[in-house]
């Protein structure tokens, strides 16, 4: 995550998701620009400001070439609250699923924690150094506890010279156990400390209905609320301990009703929702009967408020979606962005077709990428002190063999390149460490590729293992 995002060019975000997504410049650009357009409406000073509304994205591709890699990578540079939603689950024959705003409220949550956890970072050192103290008081109680301290309202002719030596040879002692616990030197000791416990509430029917998920989130709270707040103890060692009485003192630190306000704010202005598999409730009949077909553009209504800008009730507060971004994607395969209804069509103006990818892209996105499948396997031998190389021509034997089955069985894009990797490695990953002993190293050769993958290229009936 970056937080010099609102100096990134168009030109400088493509390159930052050119670290991670191979090809794809088209959907790479429209959602440079479309990031782009959102610094620039903030900077705008005028009342037009709250009319500029974001050109919504519709993304047309098969499976594993980059759709929601792009959308999430996106969302990373802008250090904006991100949700994906699958279309499909908002219907089934008979409207079965989830309520569309649901993903509103998913997209408030993600923000609550990004705020939470910068607010969590700007008070990190004073919440430890909270959490040092109350580590202390629970080793070495302080005295003054005990009734020994000067400040009590005793007077200076009755003050005893013994309680002072007492209270400095616990400073003393005290200040000993901070030097060990700022050394790591009693993190296995075990303390106990005393947690705060939220109580269970199991709300479910209320009258003769269920209740959505804000009005029950909002009881929820409310009970808890209510309720007085337990602790219970628990025996854990010093480490553990720092790390819960640090998240409490941070708890205590924050104002909890700023991070709400700042959450919500940053949501309207900054979320991205991404709703995948849009192609699954686009309907190609125009019947006005029973069925899936209605099932389908009946989501397709329930969506156009929301991608429209409507107000939706969380229990943060109100958010409105005039200013989210929206990015939606599908194959259409079998359906096309026509046949969705022409509202929905219209708030989503920029369209871009991604391609799909080839045995170079392939051979690329094994190679290129920062997080590229032959480093996130180097990783985890290294990990276990056994050296992985693989050679340019077994990188190239890899990528071949993946697009031959994905030609031959079926295209799930990039995807297949972690299930071929994985028949490739996994009886290696089988015999570190027991066969194969620290320090060894593991080349892999364009044979040995050929000699472990072509069996899968061969026999199709293999293919059931294959995704």
């Amino acid at each position: 995550m970056r937080s010099d995002f609102k100096d990134l060019t168009p030109k400088q975000i493509v390159s930052e998701l050119d670290k991670y997504i191979i090809g794809q410049h088209d959907a790479k650009r429209n959602v440079a620009i479309a990031l782009r357009n959102r610094i620039r409406r903030l900077m705008v000073k005028t009342d037009i400001q709250k009319d500029i509304v974001p050109n919504n994205i519709l993304m047309i591709g098969s499976t594993g070439v980059g759709k929601t890699e792009i959308a999430r990578r996106l969302a990373k540079i802008a250090n904006a609250p991100f949700t994906k939603v699958e279309a499909s689950k908002f219907t089934e024959v008979g409207y079965v699923g989830r309520d569309v705003e649901s993903m509103v409220r998913d997209l408030v949550e993600q923000s609550v924690h990004l705020v939470q956890a910068q607010k969590n970072e700007e008070v990190k050192e004073k919440a430890a150094a909270a959490a040092e103290e109350a580590i202390l008081d629970i080793l070495i109680p302080p005295v003054k506890a005990a009734g020994f301290s000067r400040t009590t309202a005793t007077p200076a002719s009755d003050f005893n010279p013994e309680h002072s030596s007492d209270e400095e040879l616990n400073e003393r002692t005290r200040e000993r156990f901070r030097e060990k616990l700022r050394n790591g030197e009693m993190e296995e000791r075990k303390i106990e400390i005393s947690v705060k416990q939220s109580p269970p509430v199991g709300v479910g029917m209320i009258g003769n209905g269920m209740m959505d998920d804000a009005s029950m989130a909002g009881l929820q709270d409310m009970i808890s609320g209510m309720m007085p707040k337990r602790t219970k103890k628990r025996k854990v060692t010093i480490a553990e301990a720092r790390k819960i009485l640090t998240e409490e003192e941070a708890s205590k630190l924050i104002d909890f009703d700023e991070v709400k306000e700042e959450a919500i704010h940053l949501a309207e202005n900054n979320g991205i929702i991404f709703i995948d598999e849009i192609d699954k409730i686009a309907s190609k009949s125009s019947k006005s009967g029973g069925g899936p077909d209605v099932s389908r553009e009946g989501v397709q209504r329930d969506l156009l408020p929301i991608v429209e800008g409507s107000a939706v009730n969380t229990k943060y507060g109100i958010i409105n979606t005039d200013h989210v971004l929206f990015i939606a994607a599908g194959a259409f395969h079998v359906s096309k962005p026509s046949d969705l209804i022409p509202e929905l069509q219209g708030r989503f103006p920029i369209r871009v077709e991604l391609s799909s990818l080839t045995e170079e892209d392939f051979y690329r996105i094994l190679k290129d990428p920062k997080n590229a499948l032959t480093k996130q396997y180097q990783a985890l031998f290294e990990s276990e002190e056994v050296y992985l190389d693989f050679n340019d021509e077994s990188i190239r034997e890899i990528a071949k063999l993946a697009f031959q089955i994905n030609e031959e069985v079926e295209n799930i894009g990039a995807r297949r390149l972690h299930t071929v990797m994985s028949h490739l490695l996994n009886d290696f990953l089988f015999e570190v460490p027991d066969t194969i002993e620290a320090n060894s190293k593991i080349m892999v050769t364009k044979e040995m590729v050929q000699e472990r993958l072509s069996v899968l290229v061969k026999n199709r009936d293999l293919s059931q293992y294959i995704l």
